[in-house]
């Protein structure tokens, strides 16, 4: 290396030394340090005791659909873990109700299923239930509508329980 520096020209070797010592040298480097992000730990998510049917608030899963979709607004919750739960009601032209609590992640845009009412007053757990990617098809189709149209803006919560539904109130509706 002594050799290398003895070769160049004299104005460049002090430059050369000065930038050989301060990029080999441990600590003198820029430490770039990010605070670590926490790991997000999933709050527990135990079905409401009772919902209600009568006032739900409806919102739209499909145009011509034979399912009216509508969530039990005294369900609805806002978590400290930034899961917002709600109880979901689809009912049929018939009547028959398809009943689940239900919780919408939007940093992650996904959804979990935790209990499906069995009609009998009682709700079926889902202990082993996973978190599922939003989708416009398939069984995450309603949670997908529900979030694009007053639980999510982007991916973040649109705010507490109010201004959910006062978001949901505005029907707005995004197809794709």
């Amino acid at each position: 290396m002594i050799a290398l520096f003895q070769r160049l020209p004299r104005c460049i070797t002090p430059a050369c030394a000065f930038a050989f010592i301060v990029t080999s040298a441990p600590g003198l480097q820029a430490q770039t340090s990010y605070p670590e992000e926490k790991a997000w730990v999933e709050a527990s998510a135990a079905p409401p005791a009772t919902f209600s049917t009568s006032s739900l608030q409806p919102f739209e899963v499909m145009k011509n659909s034979a399912l009216t979709y509508g969530i039990d607004p005294k369900s609805l919750t806002v978590g400290e873990d930034g899961v917002v739960r709600y109880v979901m009601v689809a009912r049929s032209d018939s009547g028959a109700l398809n009943v689940i609590y239900q919780g919408i992640r939007c940093a992650t845009a996904e959804t979990k299923t935790y209990a499906r009412w069995s009609g009998n007053s009682s709700w079926n757990t889902s202990p082993d239930a996973a978190w599922q990617a939003l989708d416009f098809r398939g069984p995450t189709r309603p949670a997908m509508m529900l979030a694009r149209q007053g639980v999510c803006e982007g991916r973040t919560v649109t705010g507490n329980v109010q201004k959910i539904l006062t978001t949901l109130r505005s029907d707005r509706v995004e197809y794709r």
